[in-house]
């Protein structure tokens, strides 16, 4: 019944830091409202689209990470209740795989996205494109502080997921996963 605790609270703070992108959502939408409304050189008016674009990526992002998450909520108590020891088995597999599509989309590619946005302000001075690039730039940290969190979240709710495998490591593959060793 613990880790069923452990994976309810992991996909409550999910939906939690969700909030988060919609908060942002709302900081880039009034920025794009406030350089459409006050902006008055070239590149002013150049963050107009990239700010809208950006603010409904991560309202996309943002949304669909909340839905998610809080079906698996319901979910995650029907799946243990049918079968604990295949429910752990499954989030072991889907926390695995999401912390290495962590390493590989959030701290790799995203890095990356950065460095050629920040070489294209270097070498392009065209206002559309600059600010296009700087506001590409804001939406990818934006994307790695809440991902960066959410990465150390998943990593502890995977320890406490290895700990119960650990625990019923021992017993035949026979024996169904007790509630004793689930806590």
């Amino acid at each position: 019944m613990e880790i069923l605790k452990a994976a309810t609270e992991w996909a409550r703070a999910e939906v939690f830091s969700t909030r988060f992108f919609i908060f942002f959502v709302l900081v880039f939408l009034l920025a794009s409202i406030g350089f459409w409304q006050l902006g008055k050189t070239d590149m002013a008016k150049a963050y107009i689209i990239p700010m809208l674009v950006a603010g409904a990526l991560l309202l996309t992002i943002g949304l669909g990470l909340f839905y998610t998450n809080k079906a698996r909520i319901t979910q995650f108590e029907k799946a243990y209740n049918s079968d604990a020891q295949a429910f752990v088995a499954s989030e072991i597999v889907r926390a695995e795989s999401t912390i290495k599509e962590y390493k590989t989309i959030v701290f790799t590619a995203i890095p990356l996205i950065i460095a050629v946005c920040a070489l294209v302000i270097v070498f392009v001075d065209i206002p559309a494109w600059r600010a296009s690039m700087i506001t590409t730039i804001a939406m990818m940290v934006v994307i790695l502080l809440i991902d960066g969190t959410a990465r150390a979240r998943i990593e502890a709710y995977y320890e406490q997921l290895q700990e119960v495998e650990m625990r019923r490591g021992g017993l035949l593959q026979s024996e169904p996963l007790t509630e004793e060793l689930l806590n």
